[in-house]
Parts: C-alpha cells; structure tokens; sequence
C-alpha cells in the first residue's frame, strides 16, 4: 500500500495500516490522527455524505466546507456506501478484508443488528481491531443513550467546574468531550495494534467519552484527597476564593493575559513590583505595609491565610490594593509587552491568545506549527493547524486535503477491490 503522500509505507508511522471510519463527529479526530501520522483512512459515508460537512461555521458558506469536517478529516479518502442494504453490507466485508482497524461510533448493538458487530467482522478478518467510541459504553444502564458533547461533558462531571462561581455550570468550548473520546480512542486502537502485532490476536476498543473526560478532573479529585472538599467553579480566580494579586486574568491595553505570580518555578512578586517600580507604576508598593506583605506573597505564605481569622481584613486590605495598583499597570501595557518582558523577568504571564494570536505566535511559526493545504477542487490553498507532536524518524504530516463525498469510491472499489461498477454505482 502506498501512502497518499507518494512515499514509501516506511517514511510514515502508520503507512501499512488500513483504517475504515465509520465514526461519526464523536470520533473523526481519532481517525484523523490514525491518518495524518500515515494509515489508509476510508472514511465511510451514506449516500448524499456525511453530516458533519453541513455543520456551520463553513467557509465562504460552501456547503461542503464545514470548518469542523475540513479540520477532523485530513488525509483521508471517501466512498460512500449504504450499510443497510444487503449489496452495502458485502461490500463493507470486503473492505473489512483488507482493514486493520474499524473506528465507529454507532449506537451500541447497531452493528450487531446488521450482521457486522465485532464477531462478525472477526470472523472475516480474525486480527481485526474495532474501536468503538460512544457517550457511555457498549455496556451497562446508559449505554444506548444518546450523547452529544454537551452530554459527555455534563455527565462526565468536567461542566460543573467550568465558569465563575455565581454562574450555571459552562459549557467547555469546541467539543472537547468528543475531543477527548477520540484521543482515547486513538490510543486504545494504536495499543491493540501493538498487541496484535505481537500475538496477532485482534480486540473490540471500549471508549467511553464519559470515561474518557475523567482525566479532565484531575484537580477536583485531588482536592478531595488532599482536603477532603468539594472542588467548585472557582472562574480565574482557581480554587483560593479571594483575589491574590497576580493570579489570574488581567486586562491589557489590547487583550488579556494570565498571571501565576509567587509560586514555583518563577520569579518572586518583588520582582514584579520592581518592575511597576522601574516605569514609575508602583504607586506606594515600596512602602509598608506593603513592602513587607509583598516579600512573603507565595504559596506558602496563602496555605497559612486564614489561620489567623483576627487578621483577616487586613491582609484582604492590603491584597486589595495590589491587585488594583496591578491592574492599572497591566492597562497600559500590550499583552505581547506583559508576557515578553514579564518572561525576561522570569515573572509568569501568558497570553490569552486568540486564533489571530496562535496565527501569528513566534514559536508556532519557527515550528512551523501552521500548514497550508491545497484545495484543487476551488483553486484556493487553506490553513491548517499541524502536528501534534513531532517524530524524527516517521513524520506527522497531512497528506492531502479532506475528500469530497464519495470522491475515492471508483479508485477503492473499481481499482483496488476489483468491484465492477454495477455492484456499487447504486450504493452511491
């Protein structure tokens, strides 16, 4: 098999792997992965292709250039096939034939129903890995109920801590409950793929996106552990539900940044105050009582906070004034100047970068993080985030740009299957 890159399979990582999507958006980043580090995706769509390509926002309103299935399908090709029909479903088998892996996000049971479950498909191809990837599972209570992000993310428990606490809980952006179900779904698969490699026995992959975002509460477990409390949406101000200066966002005379003064790995808040103190903003910063309160911000210093409930005003006082004397000198500064000449201070400020900030981040582009891709079909060449990690030796890369509906059913069903074009011209 050779890859679409025209390279030999050994250049990529996964350049003799097959891989069939049956996914739907809850795990077309999955195959996305499988197939930008090199393996033959066939994205498998109904006839009139897949619902995702209508999702808005789409470019220049093109009906088949949704920014969603423009992004999640890189590298792959398309045909179309109706699985439901008996012709449909002897077709899938051959292909099966040829597969490696099987993604699909079907209601548990489905495949079954039609004859196409794992079983099956062992059957067919005994080494065959599928990979499920569902809101809850292919077993227990909620495992056919119905899953869009908003749900994964609400019953995997990530939502409740989302927002400022006098809000509902939020919904995190751009689907990150299907995001992180695909991840996993990646892994499980490239992990079964080892173990068949091994002892060339094939699996069925499990992927439960509520499982999946249990990573995701990593902080609220550990402050149960560690403090045996309940982690609550705490907004920017993270889990201290007072205002300590230089710990959160703070707005810029062009956007925001983010601060994480007094704590590890960064310089102490002298050195911010030194700073505001060099362009003539630290107002009465230099003086006591601040001077001596500024010398002892840190972690530490804040794990002793309320001890003492007596001193309590005061402190609040003093952290008050800090927070204010600072927001005035982050207002008159650039976000780009706050964490540039914060960074040359080893003072902790980033940048809450927008899409136009990623576009023209530094370190993203001497890393070449962005990549254009050519669109034959409408003589335009497009922008694409791209890799995710680097590798020496076999290259992430995309190979070509995400297929039109059925663009690829002559070449894999004609060229490579031998099917004559009766036998699936009708299933188009």
């Amino acid at each position: 098999m050779t890859p679409r890159n025209g390279a030999s399979p050994d250049d990529t990582a996964l350049g003799d792997i097959r891989v069939l999507d049956l996914a739907g958006e809850i795990g077309q980043y999955c195959t996305k992965l499988l197939a930008d580090l090199g393996a033959d995706v066939i994205k498998i769509e109904a006839p009139g292709g897949d619902p995702v390509r209508a999702l808005p926002p789409r470019y220049h309103k093109h009906p088949e250039q949704s920014l969603y299935w423009l992004n999640l399908n890189t590298s792959k090709r398309s045909v179309t096939l109706d699985i439901e029909k008996p012709e449909g479903r002897a077709l899938l088998e051959k292909l099966v034939a040829t597969a490696d892996i099987v993604v699909e996000s079907f209601t548990p049971g489905y495949l079954d129903s039609l004859g196409l479950g794992y079983e099956a498909l062992s059957k067919i191809k005994p080494d065959i890995i599928l990979t499920s990837i569902t809101g809850f599972g292919q077993t227990g209570p909620h495992a056919k109920y119905k899953a869009p992000d908003i749900v994964g993310i609400a019953m995997g428990g990530v939502m409740w801590l989302a927002g400022e606490p006098i809000d509902p809980p939020n919904v995190l952006p751009w689907r990150q409950g299907y995001t992180s179900a695909s991840i996993v779904g990646a892994s499980g698969a490239l992990t079964a793929l080892y173990h068949r490699d091994v002892t060339g026995e094939g699996q069925h992959v499990d992927v439960s996106m509520q499982e999946a975002l249990s990573l995701a509460q990593e902080t609220a477990m550990q402050t149960w552990d560690m403090l045996e409390a309940l982690r609550c949406r705490a907004g920017t101000r993270g889990v201290v539900p007072i205002d300590v200066p230089g710990i959160g966002i703070y707005e810029c005379s062009d956007g925001h940044v983010f601060g994480y003064l007094g704590t590890p790995g960064g310089a102490p808040w002298s050195a911010m105050r030194d700073w505001m103190a060099e362009e003539g903003m630290a107002e009465d910063l230099t003086e006591e009582p601040y001077n001596e309160f500024i010398h002892n911000l840190n972690l530490r210093f804040l794990t002793g906070f309320f001890a003492d409930p007596s001193t309590l005003p005061q402190k609040i006082g003093v952290m008050n004034h800090l927070v204010e004397v600072l927001r005035k000198f982050t207002a008159g500064k650039s976000k780009w100047e706050m964490y540039e000449q914060g960074q040359q201070r080893r003072l902790l400020w980033g940048i809450v970068s927008t899409p136009e900030d990623l576009a023209k981040n530094p370190q993203l582009q001497s890393r070449h993080w962005l990549t254009q891709v050519k669109h034959p079909e409408t003589g335009e060449t497009l922008t694409y985030p791209c890799r995710p990690y680097y590798m020496s030796e076999t290259p992430w890369a995309i190979h070509r740009r995400p297929p039109l509906v059925g663009e690829h059913n002559s070449e894999v069903f004609g060229g490579e299957l031998g099917v004559s074009p009766d036998e699936w011209k009708n299933l188009e």
